[in-house]
This record gives C-alpha cells, sequence and structure tokens, in this order.
C-alpha cells in the first residue's frame, strides 16, 4: 500500500512540473490596433500561470501511521491528483474580440479646395449725361437726327451775345450741312423737324431728293443785318441759321438768288417759305428787304403777335 501512494505522489508531482513547464511566462503585448479602425473587445482574463502549488503537496506525516490527511492517506492524495490536473490545464480564452466595419477618414479641419484667384471689379463711374451730350453715334440735343458735337458756352463780345449750351451741327435728318453750324439746341431741333416734315416732302421729285444745306451764316455775334446802332441779331445768341441753295443728290442745286427768278425754282421756294413760317419765329426772304436777297434767314425768336415772315 505504501508503495501504491508513493507512486500516486509522485506521479501528481510530474503532472505538476509538466504544466509548470509547458506554461512558459510570457509578457503579453497590447493587441495592435490599426488606426483608423475602431476595434471593441471583451476584456480578456490574465492567464493562468501554472506552478508549483503547495497545496497539492503531501501533508506531513503524522509518524508512522497513516492517519486521514496524511501522505498515506488515498482519498487526499486522489483529491491532490484531480487538482494538479485541473491546474495543469489551461484556460480557454473567452470571446474573441468583434472588429467593426472600417470608418472613413475624418477630413482634416484645414483642408479647403483651391479657389481661383479673382481680380476685384472696379467700380464703373457713370458720367450724367447732359440734355445736349453727344452719343457714341454723334448725336447730339438727344437727338439722333442731330449729328455734331457739344461746346463750352460762348460769352460774346457785345452784351446781349452768346449761348450758354451750344452745339455744333454737321447734318440734320441725313441732309449734310456746308459748314458746321452753331446754334443752341431748341434751333436745331427746329431745323430737323422743317427739314423732315417739309423740305424733304417739297423736295422729293426732284433731282432724286435733297442731300444738302448750303449755309452762309450761323452763330455771328453782330447786330441785325450788321447795322451800327441795332439791336442784337438772332445769330448772335444762337438762334438763327441762314440757307443760300438746296443741293440735290443728283449734284445739281436750287439757289434762293436764281431761284427766284426762275419760274419753276420759284414756285418750290415759296413753298418751302411758307412751310418755315410757324415753326420758326421768324422767316426772311427775297420779298423781306435787300439784307436777304440771297438767303433765307430762320431764327426761334419769339413775339406775342406770333411768327413774322417776310
Amino acid at each position: 500500500m505504501r508503495g501504491y501512494t508513493s507512486l500516486i505522489v509522485v506521479c501528481a508531482l510530474v503532472l505538476a512540473s509538466v504544466a509548470d513547464a509547458g506554461a512558459p511566462r510570457r509578457s503579453i503585448r497590447p493587441e495592435h490596433r490599426a488606426s483608423p479602425v475602431s476595434v471593441t473587445t471583451r476584456a480578456t482574463p490574465a492567464p493562468v500561470i501554472i506552478g508549483y502549488d503547495a497545496d497539492i503537496r503531501p501533508r506531513a506525516r503524522n509518524g508512522a501511521s497513516g492517519g486521514e490527511g496524511g501522505a498515506d492517506d488515498p482519498a487526499a492524495l486522489i483529491a491532490a491528483l484531480s487538482r494538479a490536473e485541473r491546474l495543469a490545464t489551461p484556460a480557454l480564452a473567452t470571446t474573441p474580440p468583434v472588429y467593426r466595419s472600417p470608418r472613413p477618414a475624418i477630413r482634416p479641419a484645414d483642408l479647403r479646395r483651391p479657389v481661383r484667384a479673382v481680380q476685384p471689379v472696379q467700380p464703373v463711374r457713370v458720367a450724367s449725361v447732359a440734355p445736349t451730350a453727344i452719343g457714341r453715334s454723334g448725336k447730339v440735343c438727344n437727338d439722333p437726327r442731330i449729328q455734331g458735337e457739344v461746346l463750352e458756352p460762348i460769352t460774346g463780345a457785345r452784351s446781349g451775345c452768346g449761348i450758354s449750351a451750344p452745339v455744333r451741327i454737321t447734318s440734320v435728318a441725313g441732309v449734310t450741312l456746308s459748314q458746321q453750324a452753331i446754334m443752341d439746341c431748341r434751333t436745331a431741333v427746329t431745323l430737323t423737324d422743317w427739314v423732315s416734315s417739309s423740305l424733304k416732302p417739297v423736295l422729293r421729285n426732284r433731282g432724286g431728293g435733297v442731300a444738302g444745306l448750303q449755309v452762309p451764316s450761323h452763330y455771328s455775334c453782330r447786330t441785325r443785318n450788321s447795322q451800327k446802332g441795332a439791336k442784337i441779331s438772332e445769330h448772335g445768341k444762337g438762334h438763327a441759321i441762314d440757307i443760300s441753295a438746296f443741293v440735290l443728290k443728283d449734284g445739281s442745286r436750287i439757289s434762293v438768288l436764281d431761284g427766284w427768278r426762275d419760274r419753276r425754282d420759284r414756285k418750290i421756294l415759296e413753298r418751302l417759305h411758307a412751310s418755315a413760317c410757324g415753326p420758326f419765329g421768324t422767316v426772311l426772304g427775297p420779298e423781306s428787304d435787300r439784307f436777304h436777297q440771297d438767303h433765307f434767314h430762320f431764327d426761334t425768336a419769339r413775339y406775342r403777335s406770333g411768327s413774322y415772315c417776310q
């Protein structure tokens, strides 16, 4: 019996030594976590370190007797052997870690899209347009039918002369002036209306129509008929224009001096003279005096009694 007991003790000691040798002590490395994937694991208990346990050692013998609990007690030896086997069995790992699906990386806060540099737009100053301003087409007096340019205010050498807002006219309603005529806008518009409504219809069937006006006089700071002591002429105020002939598209001309004595041309000239009376304040021709034998005088002076026409 004693030999059987010794064999059991030896076996228990051998099993304990094998368990201790089969479970080396290793440092536990932290599980590598792949950034930026978030990994969630359950707590895993530290592995059981198997070594020599004093509890499996046989108790001290009480002399030669093999009482209960002694080294010769079979039940104690079997219990110790069972404990040694349990200790020698490695602990099972808990449930393996569960990995979550990868999440996209967080966009850096300082990430900006490239922006094309844009040159600042300078404000455009729009100049105020005066009633007599010239447009890009060369129009003046805010009338596209009148071509010319705006002039600075004119101050006459004599008292009563001058134009506060003068314009220099080159053509009206498509009819060219023989020289650039200076006047105010009221006179320019009145002349344009008369050319459009009267002159063109009257000469429509003559030489292909009117093409130009022969202008001997426009603005001039002088007295009436250049007479000494006379009042300032409407020419000196920018209100008048003189016309000595009408140029036709075929190159022919109808002059006031010669046409007034020609039966055919005189009828045309009389019609033109009469049509100007009303739009203009003063209309003078060969019948008025010796100073107007060779031209028509038109001005925009206004009288209480109405237009003065001779």
